[in-house]
């Protein structure tokens, strides 16, 4: 196994637990978000500083602890203390409670729960820090990833790196169905998932596509990705139940799922599939021919080598928006200043450097296999790419590209829409338009009571 899939299955496992992270969030006490806590280290006095980041695998903190060194001898007055693999309830018990060993600056790999880190003031406000440091956040940052980390004009955190998703096909099944190109647009690619589907009895050889939401990292947002849906009004309400793109995502993935043997096989044949972060995952086998999966996967084919050649591609969009084709779903790691902070100064010349530094970005990026988050380190001479890698690059510059907007109850309006669509997949909801209205109608009071 790949470190980074380690660390991209650590993240799915994160926002699964953003429940336990809103109720800590929900009984702290609300901070400041104004940055303050000076400590002096600006006029050279010795400070040390607490970093808690997620990463955990051996390649991914030698990584970040070169960062940090290299950090050091520029700023030889500033001490980092880093400590790895911490979730974020932990991150949120330790800023509800404060004092001596909170930590200073944080790192989280669930840009889900942004919101609530904003809206409870956990982070501070870094916009009258990068004013004062002269830095253009709009010129630094790729737009979506300064959306998802951001909540209603509080920039409480900055992206550290991202993840873009795209399409993998195996190069060798499509040579036999004849396909010579990867599909640009959903009808393309639908007709693509039948040839490249070959049955065995009541199964498959080979299936072209796994369409259901519980097969890896084909979820309602990451396919809404190729939509572009806003997700809530200007009123703030959600507005699932009346933005189009919503109900033409979840008829087309459920017209995927009737064309290439309906829920029951398909969901049969899934629990065939070995674990997605390993070799035995279903690209990797072959079991399927084609996939969504994010960047990290490079890393791991070429680790594993599959017998077959592949190759990546963006992901198809639908074909009313074929003008849009590049586009992909995004999010990322975050990194933020504890309010409960006293060494912000120093702090924040720390969580500059990582974030803004293009050495620091693209080594950092070269070393996990993850999407540089500035423009200057997306365009690096030093970025280790080839035509694979490239795919993601430029997904991550496409500006059609989109994320899922910061709530503050973190990703409870996307496990909302996500119940839906399973019900809606396996026919157990067959009133499309009754259950998004009901599924709206959920998000709405579950983001009041969570105000």
């Amino acid at each position: 196994m790949h470190a980074t899939t380690s660390r991209r299955g650590r993240r799915t496992i994160a926002a699964v637990a953003g429940s336990a992270v809103l109720a800590l969030l929900a009984t702290a006490c609300t901070g400041s978000s104004d940055s303050g806590g000076n400590d002096d280290s600006a006029s050279g006095k010795d400070v040390t500083i607490t970093f808690w980041h997620g990463w955990s695998q051996d390649n991914e903190t030698k990584a970040i602890n070169d960062n940090i060194a290299a950090f050091e001898k520029a700023h030889p007055n500033i001490h980092v203390k880093a400590v790895g693999n911490i979730p974020d309830d932990k991150v949120n018990q330790a800023l509800r409670a404060g004092g001596d060993d909170a930590p200073d600056v944080v790192s989280s790999f669930t840009t889900n729960n942004v919101g609530m880190f904003c809206s409870t003031k956990a982070f501070v406000d870094l916009k009258p820090l990068l004013q004062k440091s002269g830095i253009d956040a709009a010129k630094t940052f790729p737009a979506v990833m300064l959306n998802y980390t951001q909540f209603q004009g509080n920039q409480c955190s900055l992206p550290l790196l991202g993840d873009a998703y795209g399409l993998y096909y195996n190069k060798k099944a499509f040579a036999a169905a004849g396909i010579t190109n990867p599909p640009k647009t959903f009808s393309e690619f639908a007709a693509d998932a039948a040839k490249l589907t070959v049955a065995d009895g009541d199964s498959y050889k080979q299936l072209g596509f796994m369409p259901l939401y519980h097969g890896y990292e084909s979820t309602t947002e990451h396919y809404l990705g190729q939509y572009g849906p806003t997700y809530f009004g200007p009123d703030g309400k959600s507005n699932l139940a009346t933005d189009p793109k919503v109900a033409a995502m979840l008829q087309w993935q459920k017209g995927l799922v009737d064309q290439l043997g309906g829920y029951d096989k398909l969901e049969k044949y899934r629990a065939t599939f070995g674990e997605e972060f390993s070799a035995k995952n279903p690209f990797h086998t072959g079991q399927v021919a084609m996939a969504m999966d994010g960047e990290w996967r490079t890393a791991s084919l070429a680790a594993n080598k599959p017998d077959f050649e592949w190759a990546t591609a963006a992901f198809p969009v639908p074909d009313d928006q074929a003008d849009t084709y590049g586009r992909g779903y995004q999010t990322g790691t975050i990194v933020g200043i504890a309010s409960t902070s006293k060494k912000q100064t120093a702090a924040w010349e720390f969580v500059k450097y990582l974030t803004t530094d293009t050495d620091a970005v693209v080594g950092f990026a070269n070393a996990i296999h993850n999407v540089p988050s500035t423009f200057a380190a997306l365009d690096s001479p030093k970025l280790v790419s080839d035509d694979n890698v490239k795919t993601f690059l430029d997904i991550a510059k496409n500006p059609h590209s989109g994320t899922t907007p910061s709530a503050v109850n973190g990703s409870g309006y996307i496990s909302s829409l996500q119940n839906l669509g399973y019900d809606y997949e396996s026919g157990k909801q067959t009133d499309l338009q009754a259950g998004l209205a009901a599924t709206a109608k959920q998000i709405d009071t579950d983001i009041a009571q969570a105000k």
